[in-house]
């Protein structure tokens, strides 16, 4: 178990990659923290006195933000108030230090500090910059502000979500946010690749929040292009699906369980559970036919047992499913606990507290959580004294000044 006051980094696939994000919210500081728990050190660029809202995000206990203490996890906070020459010119020294910038300030904003790609690029030729923003920065709609919720609706993802004869859903988290900060963290991956390349000239990393979602969704522009059909909500099951059958079902002691098929071999397992002949299941065309058939023995077959008999017969008949799960649940499964994915580490304000171990997991290099949420300014006299350079007497100066 570690404690904030950890020194760092312990290895990491991403050890030695140098991070400063002048981001805030969500989608941009979570692509940095994916880096971070892969081993990069990232800074995170805050207002002093304020810092970041989303440290006043969710619920808190006693006063103590919890999701602070994850979504700020493995990172260094550092307070400059951009607003001042003298924070700018801080920004600027840790932009030259760093090998990554990631950011999703207002075009507008950018491009008046000199922090957008052409000013910053022209400075540091290898500077890898991941920008986020509404409509992207190259489209005439740049300067918009924009919010991950905004970017789920433009996405198509929203359309699809929901029943039939309800409104459009959207899901229960930041989804569009959380996409775009693995998005983003993926294209920094791919630029670091080539960074110690001679010809390496940087890259410039331009992502607006419905872009990655709209990517996912593979299959909802080609229909919509050569068919003319748009695909609509269609409730737990899938408008474009891989195979027949996909729903959630109330068993008899009123938990939801999915069952889900990928191959025409999984359902032909699902209908020999349910005693239906093989041989009105030998092809795709059968199966297809017969959807609505499965998903109504389904129902009945699951409203007669209850969860773990229906979780068991589902294993012995290899039916792929799973109970819903709620997060009471993730903290008792077994498969999460035996991959680690839970971890416990010592946080200074609660003590213990649980979070998500290191995703992806590494076996060669791996990550790992050595912090929680930095409190605000708390690693200023690391970074801007001993990395920066700045002496004791130009720190409490530019605490006097608010600059920090």
């Amino acid at each position: 178990m570690t404690t904030n006051n950890a020194p760092g980094p312990r290895g990491g696939v991403l050890s030695g990659v140098k991070v400063v994000e002048l981001a805030h919210v969500i989608a941009g500081p979570l692509a940095g923290t994916l880096l971070a728990d892969l081993g990069a050190d990232v800074v995170h660029v805050e207002a002093p006195g304020t810092g970041d809202t989303a440290r006043f995000q969710g619920p808190d206990k006693d006063g103590v933000r919890l999701w602070w203490k994850v979504s700020g996890r493995n990172k260094r906070s550092v307070t400059l108030d951009l607003r001042q020459p003298e924070g700018r010119e801080l920004a600027r020294d840790l932009i030259a230090w760093a090998d990554v910038l990631i950011t999703n300030m207002r075009y507008s904003t950018l491009e008046k500090w000199g922090f957008d790609w052409n000013t910053l690029h022209a400075q540091h030729p290898k500077l890898v910059m991941l920008q986020i923003s509404g409509n992207g920065a190259t489209s005439s709609a740049r300067n918009d502000p924009g919010f991950g919720k905004v970017g789920e609706a433009r996405s198509g993802v929203v359309h699809l979500t929901g029943f039939p004869d309800g409104p459009p859903v959207h899901t229960g988290f930041s989804h569009g946010d959380s996409v775009t900060a693995l998005m983003g963290a993926f294209g920094i991956a791919s630029a670091l690749v080539r960074r110690n390349e001679p010809d390496f000239t940087g890259e410039w990393i331009d992502i607006a929040l419905f872009e990655p979602l709209f990517r996912l969704v593979e299959w909802q522009v080609i229909i919509a292009d050569q068919l003319g059909t748009v695909p609509g909500r269609a409730g737990n099951q899938l408008a474009v699906a891989p195979a027949a059958v996909v729903n959630t079902f109330l068993t008899a002691d009123d938990v939801w369980i999915t069952v889900t098929s990928g191959t025409p071999r999984s359902v032909q397992k699902i209908a020999e559970m349910l005693g239906e002949p093989a041989k009105d299941y030998l092809t795709v065309e059968q199966q297809t036919a017969r959807k609505e058939r499965l998903d109504t023995l389904l129902h009945k077959w699951m409203g007669t047992r209850t969860a773990d008999l229906a979780v068991k017969e589902m294993a012995e008949g290899e039916v792929v499913g799973s109970r819903v799960y709620s997060a009471a649940d993730i903290l008792e499964d077994p498969i999460y606990a035996e991959r680690g994915d839970i971890i416990s580490i010592e946080d200074r304000d609660l003590g213990p507290v649980k979070m998500q171990g290191v995703v992806p997991r590494m076996h060669q290099h791996p990550g790992s959580v050595w912090r929680t949420g930095a409190h605000l300014g708390e690693d200023n006299d690391l970074v801007l004294g001993e990395w920066l350079g700045r002496n004791a007497a130009e720190l409490v100066d530019l605490r006097e000044k608010g600059v920090i």
